[in-house]
């Protein structure tokens, strides 16, 4: 299997991408472990937390990133996913609401300018950027844009994409347990498959495996992407843990990270090769694993 490229890790086995101490022989160790466990390249993913951290954390990446040689070859870019999102509940998903906000360019062009050249990919709430400015802009500095943790109705995602939205975040993620039927951010986003690359979090909890093999067979191989979405726990296994914000979390076999009282999930501890695994479970071949795990997200983030 060609490498893995994982453009959603937040964190891995022990080291949180978003601590504010973070620092450059953590973020090193954690390469050389990405490497051991078959990952060509990541994209280390900052989410929202109080602009002020956020921007610390981005300033961070950016300073170790140029300074070592394996960091610089594995993670050729940064991806930002909120705090530009829809603060609704069941579409924030785990983001914490209080600091949610609105999308508009001079916010995302300091967390650009504190990413130093490095950001490749922010994920936003379209119907959350008013007249597509936020979209516009990022599109102009040549970073990618993606959906996600959003609810914008189909023509608003359409007009996203003309803006510059080329990718959808953790598809079947972020979205309230009781939508419509029918018109639903899941249902929109696939019937634009022809003009997005669409990403999955491939753990069979966030999506059960069976769904998401529906997902990819109606996708196609060659547009989807699989994540793992992992935080600092993954890697380490089954297990209680202390998370950002004063949270805990539980992490069962399944490897994903729940909340203590299992109301909601705060990302995976998923790895890539556990990834393939699942992959496997539901009948896809070497080419097939190796389009969705390494080809296309390289392709997405021209690589």
């Amino acid at each position: 299997m060609t490498g893995y490229v994982d453009i959603q890790l937040n964190g891995y086995f022990g080291v949180d991408f978003n601590d504010n101490n973070l620092t450059a022989e953590q973020f090193h160790a954690t390469c050389v472990k990405l490497r051991e466990h078959g990952v060509r390249a990541f994209l280390p993913t900052i989410t929202t937390a109080r602009f002020e951290d956020m921007l610390v954390r981005l300033a961070n990446l950016a300073r170790y990133l140029p300074a070592d040689p394996l960091a610089r070859e594995m993670a050729p870019g940064i991806h930002i996913e909120g705090p530009l999102l829809n603060e609704n509940p069941g579409y924030r998903g785990a983001h914490p609401v209080e600091y949610i906000l609105p999308a508009t360019p001079e916010t995302a062009r300091r967390m650009v300018d504190a990413g130093g050249g490095f950001v490749r990919l922010f994920t936003l709430a379209p119907e959350r950027d008013a007249n597509f400015a936020t979209i516009r802009w990022l599109a102009g500095q040549g970073i990618k844009v993606a959906a996600g943790h959003c609810d914008p109705s189909l023509d608003q995602l359409n007009a996203a994409i003309d803006a510059g939205v080329s990718l959808f975040t953790h598809l079947g993620n972020g979205v309230p347990m009781q939508a419509h039927r029918h018109d639903n951010i899941i249902q929109r986003a696939l019937s634009l498959r022809d003009r997005l690359t669409l990403c999955f979090i491939a753990d069979g909890v966030h999506i059960p495996l069976f769904a998401l093999g529906n997902y990819l067979a109606l996708v196609g191989t060659d547009r989807a992407v699989v994540v793992t979405d992992g935080i600092h726990v993954a890697g380490l296994g089954p297990g209680r843990y202390q998370l950002r914000h004063n949270r805990e979390a539980v992490v069962g076999e399944d490897l994903a990270v729940w909340a203590p009282d299992h109301s909601h999930l705060c990302g995976s501890a998923l790895t890539m090769p556990q990834l393939e695994v699942n992959l496997r479970k539901l009948g896809f071949a070497d080419r097939q694993i190796r389009q969705m795990a390494c080809e296309n997200p390289a392709r997405a983030m021209g690589l």
